[in-house]
């Protein structure tokens, strides 16, 4: 392989998987290039101060703040991640939040969440369907673990965007937005709204979806 695409393959790798220092460069990359689209998707929750919270695959740990300060001194967020170099920025950045029982942190991949069924008033998941194969799988575990009327908001690039970037074409799975909402749909979830972040054609998107409410979903 020439040092080009040996760099763009490695970019990539550690954008799906922080590791070691580079991964903790990348960590703080991603809070400061994700900084608008976290926030926005923090908002599209519209969730109570008491409420419990998730950030899935929460990367440079951006989303946990904005979460912690949405759910106030009552509710709590958890916060799950397949990378241990993420996971211990972010136990060492939140141990006050950690040690008051406001912040739970999990090393599991999204498709294998360990946490409750019905037990998440709301959850964000950004930029992390790329590293996903099976999208059915992964969303059906963002949907069990909703309480019945609970929101997802997911954030993806937009994917004529996306396939400009040269480090995605080494491990990116790239999706069209009509494709993840019906996998959204297929996991019993209601698309309620598709925003976009951005004023141009390649503005970010943000799917918000709801569990109905009743009974739990997914299993």
């Amino acid at each position: 392989m020439d040092p080009r695409g040996w760099a763009l393959t490695a970019m990539a790798s550690q954008l799906g998987h922080p590791r070691g220092l580079p991964g903790r460069v990348v960590g703080r990359m991603l809070n400061r290039g994700n900084r608008s689209a976290i926030g926005a998707a923090v908002a599209a929750l519209s969730v109570p101060r008491d409420a419990v919270l998730a950030d899935l695959g929460f990367g440079g740990g951006l989303g946990l703040a904005l979460l912690l300060r949405r759910v106030g001194t009552t509710g709590q967020v958890h916060g799950v991640d397949i990378s241990t170099t993420m996971l211990a920025a972010a136990t060492r950045r939140y141990r006050h939040s950690i040690g008051t029982g406001r912040l739970a942190l999990h090393l599991a991949p999204i498709e294998r969440l360990p946490l409750p069924t019905s037990s998440i008033d709301g959850a964000i998941t950004l930029n992390t369907l790329y590293f996903i194969n099976d999208l059915t799988e992964a969303l059906s575990e963002c949907a069990r673990i909703l309480k019945p009327g609970g929101r997802l908001v997911v954030g993806l690039g937009d994917p004529v965007a996306m396939s400009r970037m040269p480090f995605t074409a080494h491990g990116f799975r790239i999706r069209p937005v009509g494709d993840v909402i019906g996998a959204l749909r297929r996991c019993t979830l209601d698309v309620d709204e598709h925003r976009r972040v951005g004023s141009d054609s390649n503005a970010y998107h943000l799917l918000v979806a709801s569990a109905p409410p009743g009974a739990g979903v997914g299993g």
